[in-house]
């Protein structure tokens, strides 16, 4: 080896300190971080810490769901469903909305229903349609109306509630550890069943609007067919309350046959659609064409005017003066009714005489379409954070 010396004036050898046999302390510990500090232990660090800290947000976001499910269908205030059962009987309502159903402006709807969970189960409502005679709506609390939407939503929040169990007891397991690649599916399958949920909530929406290609007028030397114009469709109508209106069997006493009742949830409110029907084959007389002809009466204009639909009931809310079509199974969507089983119905060809929709805010559906948002917004944050430590894209 050799070394490098300096000589002084006193003749002292000495070693030159800048190319010192033995290595400082300091790029010692610059080499030891380097090779400590590689992409995949830093990534493997970053992975066990979020995976700890997954257990947190699992109990937020669990917590969150129990809390919509007690927003939908409180539970009894003394926690004894024997006693819930008992106040039911007797006619006092535990743990129940009141809503009002009334037509602003006018008195065509006017009255109130009281729902306790997916139920609707005591309720009066006034009725002055035009083309019916007056009427009163009085539910049966014997014969409580499910409400298919709430229903759903109400499933849709369990298996939410159980897959956060199974998801908090997989993290406590000592061995094996948590598996990365299974919980990114969970939450995944978690943020389907939240988002599936809101738009419950939410409600139907119209479907998008399509648009046809036009030919336009074309200028000397163009081909027809050259330039084309877009022109928008309207959006095909919601036809569920065809299959899933609510049983006429619930009321009393019995109302008039040719009315269709069909409760479904849109922009968190409870909203009720009445439809007058009648036969698409029943004749009109000399007297209401004469009236249609001089104008002294003209008919009722609404989204679902002069269109045949095959309406699809029960022995108790059949269509007078029509030929009915027997089917088999049951009414889509459990019925709106909470009846309908899986025996013979009753198909009708119908037009719908005329329309009314009523709508009332529930509180409690607000509240629980806001925290389903929030808790959206939690999962989404983990999601992308245990998507960016795996190196991999997030799928929404």
């Amino acid at each position: 080896m050799h070394t490098t010396l300096l000589v002084r004036e006193d003749f002292v050898l000495v070693t030159s300190p800048s190319h010192s046999p033995y290595p400082s302390s300091r790029s010692a510990f610059n080499n030891f971080q380097r090779s400590s500090s590689s992409p995949q232990r830093r990534q493997a660090r970053e992975l066990v810490w979020l995976l700890t800290s997954l257990r947190s947000t699992l109990v937020e976001l669990r917590g969150g769901l129990e809390d919509c499910a007690a927003l939908l269908t409180p539970p009894p205030a003394d926690g004894n469903e024997a006693a819930a059962a008992a106040a039911g009987g007797s006619g006092i309502i535990v743990g129940g909305s009141t809503l009002a159903l009334t037509t602003p402006r006018n008195e065509t709807v006017k009255g109130h229903t009281t729902r306790v969970g997916t139920r609707l189960v005591r309720g009066v409502v006034h009725l002055k349609l035009r083309t019916l005679p007056p009427q009163t709506l009085a539910l049966d609390p014997s014969r409580p109306v499910r409400v298919p939407a709430l229903a759903r939503l109400d499933a849709l929040l369990a298996r939410a509630v159980g897959l956060c169990l199974d998801l908090e007891e997989h993290e406590r397991r000592p061995s094996p550890p948590p598996s990365a690649p299974y919980l990114a599916a969970q939450l995944r399958l978690l943020a389907q069943h939240i988002v599936d949920a809101a738009a419950l909530v939410r409600g139907p929406r119209p479907r998008p609007v399509s648009s046809t290609p036009t030919p336009t007028s074309t200028t000397s030397g163009q081909e027809a067919g050259g330039q084309q114009q877009r022109l928008p469709t309207p959006p095909k109508p919601d036809t569920a309350w065809t299959t899933c209106s609510v049983s006429l069997g619930h009321f009393t006493p019995p109302i008039s046959r040719n009315l269709s009742l069909y409760v479904t949830v849109q922009d968190a409110c409870l909203v009720l659609y009445l439809r007058a029907l009648e036969p698409a084959d029943a004749p009109v007389n000399f007297g209401t064409k004469l009236a249609l002809a001089i104008g002294t009466t003209r008919r009722l204009e609404h989204d679902e005017a002069d269109k045949v639909f095959s309406y699809r009931c029960d022995d108790e809310s059949y269509i007078e003066g029509a030929e009915p079509h027997e089917t088999t199974g049951g009414r889509g969507g459990g019925g709106g009714g909470g009846g309908g089983g899986g025996g013979k119905e009753k198909e009708f060809d119908v037009y719908v005489r005329e329309k009314v929709r009523v709508e009332s805010p529930d509180p409690s559906l607000l509240s629980l379409s806001a925290k389903l948002n929030a808790l959206s917004n939690t999962l989404s944050l983990a999601r992308h954070n245990l998507a960016a430590v795996m190196g991999e894209e997030m799928e929404d």
